[in-house]
């Protein structure tokens, strides 16, 4: 018997003949349309994803990216909290399920999985994937106001990933209180934008102010140092583009880089990083310059060089997000 294919590459297999079908144009103008909605500001009182061709562009084009940031999230997340394992997890606003597949890739194994969201395509859609991950054969995929009548039952995770730029302000701050309500820990993964950075920041706040910690990406669970509307904390995790990515936006590269802001809390006291690495490392000849969040509420560059022996060949292998220093034995 074959060994079951890792996460990645199960979902990869999975979406792989998605769009079979599909007339490519009619994917092109789906994919353009829910770029817009997602990077835009206007909030709505309906689901993006409205029938099966939307679906079907969304998570051929959409799904992959988000699996590799909110992976990268929970790989930070899980870092701060070594030796936890959540036993069970709601995807709030989950579409086609990219949160519910991270998760899986974050911590192995089979647990229970209620995947919320209001489109009734992207439900049908992530359940009909979510049949090439047989941990993920026994996920209930559930149809779900999201805003303010949401109720989440008691679980160990929530996460709410590329979801609140739909909402209204009203209904965001309703959405991360009944996760915070229902969750031992919650994670909250949104665009890397200034407007995605802010929807971040206003849940950060909402979760502190019901008795989370942050866990990551910040060193402590004070005030951001980073000022609105000066700049913004985000991050970035490498995808590999399809055959669609290729399609709708041309260019050469075989990849692309998914930017993403995020908070990871707990109703447990987490290990967060000593500090946090929240620009591209700059490597000089015989130094290298680390952005960092620091512990102590501030923003701090410093300069690792030659002389610093074993941390200077750290910092040359350190990237955009890492914990800072690193763990001994890395």
């Amino acid at each position: 018997m074959n060994a079951p294919l890792p996460p990645a590459d199960a979902l990869r297999s999975a979406l792989a003949g998605l769009l079979d079908g599909l007339p490519p144009k009619s994917a092109a103008q789906a994919v353009e349309r829910l770029i817009t909605t997602y990077r835009g500001t206007t909030p709505t009182h309906a689901p993006v994803l409205r029938d099966r061709s939307d679906v079907a562009a969304y998570a051929a084009y959409r799904m992959p990216a988000t699996f590799a940031a909110v992976g990268a999230a929970l790989e930070a997340f899980a870092d701060a909290v070594p030796g936890w394992v959540p036993g069970a997890h709601v995807d709030v606003g989950g579409g086609t399920g990219a949160a519910t597949w991270a998760v899986n890739a974050t911590w192995e194994g089979a647990r229970p999985v209620t995947v919320l969201d209001w489109a009734e395509p992207a439900l049908a859609l992530g359940r009909e994937i979510a049949a090439a991950n047989p941990e993920l054969a026994g996920a209930v995929w559930r149809h779900s106001r999201i805003g303010a009548a949401l109720t989440i039952e008691s679980t160990d995770l929530v996460t709410v990933s590329y979801v609140l730029g739909e909402l209204t302000e009203d209904d965001r701050a309703s959405v991360v209180d009944a996760a915070a309500s229902a969750a031992r820990a919650v994670v909250v993964v949104e665009p890397g934008t200034p407007d995605g950075y802010a929807r971040v920041l206003a849940a950060r706040d909402r979760l502190i102010g019901a008795g989370f910690h942050v866990a990551a990406p910040c060193p402590h669970s004070a005030s951001c140092p980073v000022v609105p509307g000066e700049d913004w904390c985000h991050f970035s995790a490498r995808v590999a583009r399809s055959s669609l990515h290729r399609q709708v936006k041309g260019g050469s590269l075989s990849y692309e880089d998914e930017k993403f802001s995020y908070v990871a809390a707990t109703r447990f006291p987490p290990a967060p990083a000593p500090a946090r690495v929240v620009r591209r490392p700059q490597i000089r000849k015989g130094q290298v310059l680390l952005d960092l969040c620091e512990p102590d509420e501030s923003l701090r560059r410093a300069t690792v060089t030659k002389r610093h022996g074993p941390l200077y060949r750290a910092a040359r292998d350190a990237d955009w997000g890492d914990a800072w220093p690193p763990p001994e034995g890395d």
